[in-house]
């Protein structure tokens, strides 16, 4: 299932972000992808706030540096940012692996970059593209139904 969205702001992204997170079961890989700018962190902000992570928009940012931030709610919450990695080994050394599980969502920032690693494995595609200064086209693709509701 494709669903196509449009943010007029950072406030809509991560309220976007805030409905797809609040409908997230557990298991879900969801990788974003889009140019620098274009509300892939914002939208992170908003799906940790939906998956009702403490303090979810204040703490939330890309773990440029660190790589990995978990957040801890109702489920766990991995957000990769692949950005800085050179290779896909460097991205299975982090652990990937032992990220997925029922009781988690996994959030990777620049996934076009680990794509190669999620071969074989069914994750929720999120491209993001400027549309104007502060608009931005949300496209999601194989997301599960229950996105949609």
């Amino acid at each position: 299932m494709e669903i196509q969205l449009k943010s007029n702001s950072v406030d809509q992204t991560i309220e976007i972000g805030r409905g797809i997170g609040s409908r997230l079961k557990g298991g879900e890989i969801i990788g974003l992808i889009g140019q620098l700018g274009s509300g892939k962190t914002h939208l992170i902000k908003g799906i940790a706030c939906g998956i009702a992570a403490e303090s979810a928009e204040t703490v939330v940012n890309s773990p440029t540096f660190v790589i990995v931030n978990e957040y801890i709610s109702r489920l766990h919450v991995y957000h990769i940012d692949a950005y800085r990695l050179n290779s896909i080994a460097e991205f299975e050394m982090l652990g990937f692996d032992d990220y997925c599980r029922s009781d988690s969502v996994v959030l990777i920032e620049w996934a076009d970059r680990v794509e190669s690693a999620l071969a074989g494995i069914k994750f929720i595609r999120i491209e993001l593209s400027h549309l104007g200064p502060n608009e931005r086209a949300i496209h999601i693709i194989n997301a599960p139904e229950y996105l949609a509701e």
